[in-house]
């Protein structure tokens, strides 16, 4: 190693371009786009005097022959005898370890499709059945119509509720949904969508259009029973 080599290797990871910064990678490309070490470097914090924390990532990885289940099985003593690795490190390492074994022993919960108007309803009904005043869901999709997110938007009287079509677009956008499936009950019994729900429809499905993000149906629930703007071709 070139003394020069030698300096840039000691630098801090703050004196590094942002974007070779492990943390300030992972918050501008994913955390798919980091190493091992860069992982393992954010659980650190920080290293040592002559030794930054990527550094000190890497030291450990190598001991561990780079193979996290190998890392995984080292105990809070041996993780403690690399200098820059503390109780609390050595903690954090084994915890995060932890988490990711457990991970790898939980079945993949599968998300639940939408694929017609049945599919809505039997989503939505535990959510809006038997209430004695309006609320207002969204189911959000991704671009194979699995819910990846339900959030009530809003709640109201026994005649309505006021929705914010500015909350519905936001939380899209937060959870990066590609389409949109809405729903209220009606505690009064009657299935038929009011003026005003028919409005609020045309609105979110417009603003829909110009956000690439699509409205696919909006579901009314009273009793047992539902109404869907799709089947009734009132989306088009």
């Amino acid at each position: 190693m070139q003394p020069s080599d030698y300096n840039i290797s000691k630098l801090s990871i703050k004196s590094w371009a942002e974007e070779d910064r492990p943390r300030e990678k992972m918050l501008h490309h994913g955390r798919t786009h980091l190493t091992d070490a860069e992982l393992l470097a954010i659980l650190l914090g920080s290293g040592s005097r002559n030794e930054s924390a990527l550094d000190l990532s890497k030291r450990i990885l190598s001991k561990a022959e780079n193979n996290l289940h190998t890392l995984g099985t080292m105990s809070l003593h041996e993780l403690m005898q690399f200098k820059g690795v503390g109780e609390a490190k050595a903690i954090t390492i084994s915890a995060a370890l932890e988490l990711g074994r457990r991970r790898t022993s939980h079945d993949v919960q599968t998300l639940p499709s939408i694929t017609c108007s049945g599919d809505s309803f039997k989503i939505l009904y535990p959510l809006l059945a038997d209430h004695s005043k309006e609320y207002f869901w969204v189911c959000f999709l991704n671009r194979k119509n699995l819910v990846i997110h339900k959030e009530c938007i809003s709640s109201g009287g026994i005649s309505g509720t006021v929705v914010d079509v500015r909350l519905i677009f936001k939380k899209a956008l937060e959870v990066m949904a590609s389409a949109i499936v809405l729903a209220h009950n009606h505690p009064s019994g009657n299935l038929n969508p009011s003026d005003k729900d028919r409005t609020l429809t045309r609105k979110l499905y417009e603003a829909g259009k110009l956000m690439d993000i699509m409205i696919l149906d909006h579901i009314i629930i009273a009793g047992t029973k539902y109404y869907s703007f799709a089947d009734n071709g009132l989306l088009s």
